[in-house]
């Protein structure tokens, strides 16, 4: 973790945000997740392909959009396991809003998250594209100091394996999960102590550029079928 804390500098040198808050936001996050983050269960991804048909009918299609409110579902392939997996508990446990995820989750074991998890950061193919968004990719970058002091440079080296890979992530979708942080009533609220407080005061604005920086970036890929590459 030291090593880690020491690195912390480095990412945060390019914006307006001062390097000093940048840090200390960082280590106060890694000093949180120290004392709370859970063992990663081992999952076994040869076991999660087949587990995880239900995911592909959704993430191994590029482009699927939500239904209401329309946006692109997520990029799973190449993100951290350990996210991934994180992710997959809440939606089961409620502590994450949505329908669908959370029906399917209410079914899986442990383990069966576990294997899911490991098979789908895998299971990435092909390169990321961007799409264009309503988010300024210039605008975006000068404004991440805070978010790469967690999420490491351009958002593609988290500091730690449970928190995302933003790089090459859909714009949209980025958007939909800072504007569910800051709006305490939004339909998919979320509650995380650390995030809910770097997004109290970004503008509508602010939220499309940090979502069109990070998905311009190399990183998240669309989840391939059968080694297939999908067009991203």
């Amino acid at each position: 973790m030291m090593a880690q804390l020491l690195r912390l500098t480095q990412y945060s040198r390019n914006g307006d945000l001062p390097v000093i808050k940048s840090t200390f936001n960082a280590i106060f996050a890694l000093l949180l997740a120290a004392n709370t983050l859970p063992a990663l269960a081992n999952g076994d991804a040869v076991a999660g392909k087949s587990k995880a048909e239900t995911c592909l009918g959704c993430h191994a299609q590029a482009g699927y959009f939500n239904v209401y409110p329309s946006y692109r579902v997520p990029k799973l392939g190449n993100q951290n396991e350990a996210y991934i997996l994180d992710a997959l508990k809440e939606y089961k446990s409620g502590e994450r809003s949505h329908q669908t995820m959370r029906a399917n989750a209410s079914g899986w074991t442990a383990q069966d998250m576990a294997d899911i998890a490991a098979f789908l950061t895998q299971a990435g193919r092909g390169k990321s594209s961007f799409i264009g968004t309503a988010g300024n990719v210039a605008d975006g970058e000068k404004k991440s100091a805070t978010c790469v002091s967690c999420h490491g440079p351009a958002g593609a080296k988290p500091i730690l394996p449970q928190y995302p890979i933003l790089a090459g992530q859909y714009a949209d979708y980025l958007y939909q999960v800072l504007q569910a942080y800051k709006i305490k009533d939004h339909y998919a609220s979320r509650n995380h102590q650390i995030m809910n407080s770097q997004v109290v005061n970004l503008s509508d604005q602010d939220m499309h550029d940090l979502a069109a920086y990070f998905a311009s970036q190399e990183g998240l890929t669309v989840v391939a079928r059968s080694g297939k590459e999908p067009q991203q």
